[in-house]
């Protein structure tokens, strides 16, 4: 008589296995929909809707209470004065309504506004629906009572209740595809993409050539190697304002020590604007970018180079190889996994970069690229939607490049 065994990862102890796992990544993967995923949707869900800067805040009634006259003694006249006004520029509000507690010792001397009434000490108001831009004050002459110097307190305690509705352009089901139509409209798209992908793919593959270089050159044993390993490591570290305040002062057309050391040297007769003409500032904060970024792929690729068995090099040594052939057939082979990895964080990451090209040109020039863009749409020209528009297509970008990769590159490397 045999017995069934379950299949493998179907019986208790691995269903108990597979719930303690899942409750152990749960932070995790709440903490990735926080941070991630849920500002993720809010970009979609906003790339389709008409919005400017204007309109992130609901349409809401404000209301403003102001006690005029400074009673001092029972008897004195006073005013309560009440501001209601309409947020929003372009948005109703419907079934406004106002409530507030008076302070016992008011008693009311003049005639209640239409549509208010007081009951006691409420007074209440109905406005019914307001209009945009609304701005209405109501003034209410009152009398001040004994009671209200016994009862001590402050007016502003009891701040009035106002309520009202109104349609929302966030939370509404108004969409619209206007957003991409206008920043797919006319030549200016593919002219910043020209440059994203320029600034990108020479920033990458620069900072990876640049790291591999002196990976190269300082995998070998001499004085002072540490030192100028921590050398190497400065412009990564280096806070981003302070090199790029740096080199905007030594490339200045009129004062930089570059351009002074140019015009000594014969090389040109007067300034050159390097961040401030065509098409010398996308090569720049290209060659800037590469200049901070190299020291990341020099700290991988020299910590790849330095596992690679030694006895491999003698061999090629024993059997006369060159450099470039030492290199060509031994170093670079077993350097593709970590330089296809590189490639791949550089790409994603230079892509999105935003602060080095603001810094240097803030986006002129020729310098504006798709992150540059999400800024000027969303807070320069005040249109959200197409921020998160152009954002969007940032995300799809950058989401094909990473399935040709992973298709295509890393399975070729063996990633």
């Amino acid at each position: 008589m045999t017995t069934a065994v379950p299949p493998k990862g179907t019986g208790p102890l691995a269903k108990r296995e597979a719930r303690l796992a899942w409750g152990l990544l749960f932070p995790t993967i709440f903490s990735v929909a926080m941070v991630i995923i849920l500002p993720l949707l809010s970009i979609f869900w906003i790339s389709f809707k008409p919005i400017g800067l204007a309109d992130l805040r609901p349409p809401v009634p404000v209301v403003r209470e102001q006690v005029r006259g400074r009673p001092a003694a029972a008897g004195d006249s006073a005013t309560i004065e009440y501001r209601l006004r309409n947020s929003s520029q372009d948005k109703a509000i419907k079934g406004v309504t106002l409530e507030d507690d008076w302070p016992p010792g008011l008693t009311l001397t003049g005639e209640v506004p239409e549509g208010c009434a007081l009951n006691g000490q409420t007074f209440f108001c109905d406005f019914g629906d307001i209009d945009p831009k609304y701005n209405n004050r109501m003034k209410i002459e009152i009398e001040v009572g004994q009671a209200f110097f016994d009862w001590g307190g402050d007016p502003k305690d009891s701040e009035p209740i106002v309520t009202g509705t109104a349609d929302f352009i966030l939370t509404n089901s108004e969409f619209t595809l206007e957003n991409f139509a206008r920043i797919f409209d006319g030549s200016e798209f593919w002219s910043v993409f020209g440059v994203t992908m320029f600034y990108t793919l020479f920033g990458t593959i620069g900072a990876l050539v640049v790291g591999l270089f002196a990976a190269m050159l300082l995998n070998q044993e001499f004085r002072g190697q540490g030192i100028l390993r921590g050398l190497y490591l400065f412009p990564y570290v280096a806070p981003v304002i302070a090199v790029a305040f740096t080199w905007v002062t030594l490339f200045d057309p009129t004062s930089g020590s570059a351009n002074e050391l140019l015009i000594r040297m014969g090389v040109t007769d007067e300034g050159i604007n390097f961040f401030g003409q065509k098409p010398l500032a996308l090569i720049m904060v290209t060659i800037f970018e590469i200049w901070r970024y190299f020291p990341l792929s020099f700290l991988f690729i020299l910590a790849r180079l330095q596992s690679i068995d030694s006895d491999m090099y003698e061999a090629a040594d024993m059997d006369g190889a060159s450099p470039f052939q030492k290199f060509w057939y031994l170093s670079l082979p077993m350097l593709l996994g970590i330089l296809s990895v590189l490639f791949l964080l550089r790409f994603i990451w230079t892509f999105n970069k935003f602060d080095d090209i603001f810094l240097l040109t803030g986006g002129n020039a020729g310098t504006r690229t798709l992150t540059v863009n999400v800024y000027e749409q969303a807070f320069a020209v005040s249109n959200i939607g197409a921020g998160a528009a152009v954002a969007v297509v940032v995300f799809g970008c950058l989401l094909v490049f990473s399935i040709f990769f992973f298709k295509f590159i890393s399975r070729e490397e063996g990633l």
